[in-house]
């Protein structure tokens, strides 16, 4: 979506010049009230009122200009309108003075964290999983934040009025950010298996793509928060498991599956030493087997390093005549 934010064009007057301007004019305005009721005392009716009447003018005036004075900090802008159509959108920083018939709204362009409390979802063969995601995100486009989003009728805590403090702004849009990433991540997480048994070896899993899990679910919370003018800096899962009813069934699995790749490991690697032991006995002629006595010599080499206990091998001292 196309950015409608632009900058603001209106008369812009650095603060502190306007502000000796409008200390001068107060006292100029004062000090024309005060000569205004000496002269209606003095019989001077007519210089008097007249007096009387620009000096009350100009203090009105000088009461409007007040209205005027703005002060920005880094990361700051202000939305402008006149007269309920939008004006532009001023962020330097500093001490400035604008037409006071301006109406403007602060909003804060600084990053924001949201640690999002874990979710239960289903995956993509339907196994109830808690996640969790980490977000970073600020503002990037303030027309949208205000006028493409109701994030000021969020704002208020009186239903149908708006609320124009940047607090309760930034609230309402982090409200906006909370569900959208609740539903992006409801999203991503149901088109991924948990791990490699419950998607195949070669498919991505949540578990083991985490990088590409993460690139596109940035992806997904660009797509969803781009209507609010938000950026997403970054965006990670931090918590991933099976859900309770599901985690200690799910943890006999995954030491069943262990166990097994173990034994595979291990049966891989005797048949190997019993075959290098049977080549070299039979390289060096060390003795002479025969089928049977081979036969034997591998099983009993094969329970020895396969076994889970060690062996006791019982020692024949005397052969039978």
């Amino acid at each position: 979506m196309e950015t409608q934010e632009f900058k603001f064009k209106g008369i812009v007057v650095n603060g502190f010049v306007m502000l000796f301007i409008n200390l001068a004019v107060l006292v100029l305005s004062i000090t024309g009230i005060v000569k205004s009721i000496i002269y209606l005392d003095a019989s001077y009716g007519a210089h008097g009122g007249w007096l009387l009447a620009c000096s009350a003018i100009l203090l009105v005036v000088n009461i409007i200009i007040w209205c005027g004075f703005m002060q920005l900090e880094p990361n700051e802008a202000r939305v402008t309108t006149w007269f309920g159509k939008y004006a532009g959108t001023f962020s330097q920083a500093g001490f400035y003075w604008i037409n006071p018939f301006y109406g403007t709204k602060k909003l804060s362009l600084r990053a924001r964290n949201l640690d999002a409390e874990p979710i239960k979802v289903n995956d993509k063969v339907g196994n109830p999983v808690m996640i969790g995601l980490v977000l970073v995100w600020k503002l990037k486009d303030t027309y949208k934040a205000l006028f493409e989003v109701d994030t000021q009728t969020m704002a208020s805590p009186t239903p149908g009025a708006t609320g124009s403090d940047v607090k309760s702004i930034m609230n309402a849009l982090e409200k906006f950010v909370r569900v959208q990433s609740d539903a992006a991540l409801r999203q991503v997480a149901g088109q991924y298996a948990y791990d490699d048994e419950d998607g195949g070896a070669s498919e991505l899993t949540l578990r083991s793509g985490s990088e590409d899990i993460n690139q596109l679910l940035e992806q997904k919370l660009d797509d969803r928060l781009a209507l609010a003018g938000i950026e997403v800096v970054e965006a990670r899962i931090n918590y991933l498991a099976y859900a309770p009813e599901i985690a200690a069934v799910m943890l006999r699995r995954q030491q069943a599956s262990a166990i097994i790749t173990a034994r595979e490991k291990i049966v891989d690697g005797a048949v190997s030493m019993v075959k290098m032991a049977l080549d070299k006995l039979s390289k060096e002629g060390v003795v002479e087997l025969d089928a049977d006595k081979k036969a034997a010599m591998v099983s009993n080499l094969l329970v020895v390093l396969c076994g889970d206990d060690s062996a006791q091998p019982v020692v024949n001292t005397s052969s039978a005549q």
